[in-house]
């Protein structure tokens, strides 16, 4: 008795060590950097347990699906509360218990740009950080670009009271506490003429934020930012801004590929290689018509026998049928028209990348797949694409309202980590009101609600010039202003969202006019076994000819 009782506690203390050392890995401002810049990280469903939570300035009349304010526009300057700390006015963004830390910020105003924003640390009435936002958001108070970044240089003529729109990826860590807060002496209550609000809780001028947060499990660790870590970590941090930028992707082993391929036909590439990830894709193609190419051409990619990818190479390079050149952290297309994607795409034993001619010309295709060796984990995850495109769709549902569009379903357990729109737009008008909404292992009420589709991918007012920055792009936005095509690419970095049990991804088609357009939605996810996807290989979608003109919807 004595011997087991001894075997007993010996048992428990061992595994008390154990967890105790699971548990002691501390989260810090620079452990968050180095993740960042970790393109392997994200293959692995977080260790460190966190859901991830979006405060933004949308309309709070969207309660529920199917009630009357769910497609409710006006998504600016609401706030959670106003307060007076030390004689100041501040509008509060954003309120949350720890542990946690702020992975994503985008701002924009009309006419409220010369306040104050504060970000308080864990219960301190002083702020850790203070600044106008084009000093902190997209200016050099904590990072310069491309962790803090702007993306107009100026405001368009005509619109001044516009200002930037500020995209800000410097994590802040908390261990219990965060709140942020914004001061500006001219937003008021708007009333309308007869004295009353014009809605209830509405300011003006106009503010709009969408600020990602994780929120981390009770026993996950954290080291909240405080100016010495800031000091201490400005290398990493330039660093981090550096390996972001030039996005450096060594391969260990190279497979390069050139081959002719028909109409029906299809190109395979067969890979085994045990524990490898392919980390580097190169394509180039040329073709009688590259813009219908583009689209008619789908990359299918299987791992272990699981098929993950299955999108049009256009759509999968975040370029769509655009001839553009973009970059991000994940993908580009360059000058000459050359193909490059990023995404880490791990495998046990083996992988089959397959390019398939769903169009009617004879194309050529060459390329490189680079592999690096992988450490396969228990929560290790397959990287997927999907696609699908709603066409000729109306803008407008029967009874003249908005609707909801589907990027993808998933039923499992993995990490979102980036979507994608190719669209034609069929007026003048604006096509992009609408909120993403992503609801997250079942939730009644979306997680990540926002404030426009231009916001979601890190613009505003229908800028229609293009840009391109690690985690947002643009390739193409003439469909923004007038007829033509818009591509927009967000792609998640700590951003990205868990998921246990299953993610919806959903953005509003809310159109200004009520027109037929063409609208294409591509999702980056990782996932493991076993799973379940709403999206099936839409291979009728493919053969269409692309939208090019008016023209195109008239039959």
């Amino acid at each position: 008795m004595i011997g087991k009782a001894l075997n007993f506690v010996v048992y428990t203390c061992l595994f008390l060590l154990l967890l105790s050392s699971a548990c002691s890995s501390e989260i810090t401002y620079e452990s968050l950097l180095d993740e960042m810049t970790d393109r392997a990280n994200i293959s692995y469903y977080p260790s460190q347990p966190f859901t991830h939570k979006q405060f933004s300035s949308y309309n709070p009349e969207s309660v529920s699906p199917g009630d009357k304010g769910w497609f409710a526009n006006f998504d600016m300057s609401h706030f959670i509360r106003v307060e007076i700390n030390q004689g100041r006015r501040e509008f509060v963004l954003m309120d949350t218990e720890g542990p946690g830390a702020v992975v994503r910020w985008w701002m924009t105003f009309y006419k409220a740009q010369n306040g104050i924003l504060r970000i308080y640390i864990d219960n301190d009435t002083v702020p850790l950080i203070e600044g106008l936002p084009d000093e902190l958001l997209s200016g050099n108070l904590l990072s310069g670009a491309p962790l803090a970044v702007s993306v107009q240089e100026g405001a368009p003529l005509g619109e001044e009271g516009r200002d930037y729109d500020h995209n800000f990826y410097v994590p802040l860590p908390f261990a219990s506490h965060c709140k942020i807060t914004y001061e500006c002496d001219s937003i008021v209550k708007l009333y309308d003429l007869e004295g009353t609000y014009i809605q209830d809780g509405y300011f003006w001028p106009d503010v709009f934020y969408n600020i990602g947060c994780r929120i981390y499990d009770r026993n996950v660790r954290i080291e909240s930012i405080s100016q010495k870590a800031i000091v201490s970590a400005r290398e990493s941090l330039e660093n981090a801004g550096d390996l972001i930028e030039n996005k450096v992707a060594d391969s260990k082993y190279e497979h390069a590929f050139n081959e002719t391929v028909l109409p029906g036909d299809s190109l395979v590439l067969s890979i085994d290689n045990d524990r490898c990830a392919i980390n580097r894709l190169i394509f180039e193609m040329d073709a009688p018509d590259l813009v219908q190419a583009l689209r008619s051409t789908v990359f299918r990619g299987k791992f272990d026998d699981v098929q993950t990818i299955w999108a049009p190479v256009g759509a999968f390079f975040g370029t769509g049928y655009s001839l553009n050149p973009h970059q991000t952290w994940m993908n580009l297309r360059d000058k000459s028209g050359k193909l490059e994607s990023y995404w880490l795409m791990p495998f046990r034993d083996k992988s089959e990348l397959v390019f398939i001619n769903y169009g009617k010309d004879t194309i050529n295709i060459s390329g490189l797949v680079g592999l690096s060796k992988y450490d396969w984990r228990k929560n290790s995850m397959y990287f997927g694409a999907s696609w699908h495109e709603y066409r000729h769709i109306q803008s407008r549902d029967e009874q003249d309202s908005p609707f909801d569009l589907n990027f993808v379903d998933i039923r499992g357990k993995g990490v979102y980590v980036g979507d994608m729109v190719t669209l034609y737009n069929n007026t003048y008008l604006w096509w992009g009101e609408g909120d993403e909404k992503i609801f997250v292992d079942g939730e009644s009420f979306p997680s990540s609600f926002g404030t426009g589709t231009e916001d979601y991918y890190g613009y505003s007012f229908a800028r229609p010039e293009p840009f391109s920055h690690p985690f947002l792009s643009q390739p193409e936005g003439t469909g923004n202003t007038n007829w033509g095509l818009t591509v927009n690419e967000r792609i998640r970095s700590l951003d990205a969202i868990p998921f246990e049990k299953s993610i919806s991804s959903n953005i509003e088609l809310w159109h200004w006019a009520d027109v037929p357009i063409n609208y294409a939605l591509t999702a980056f996810w990782y996932v493991q076994e076993p799973f379940e996807l709403n999206i099936i290989p839409d291979k009728k979608s493919v053969q269409y000819p692309v939208a090019r003109s008016r023209d195109d919807f008239q039959n």
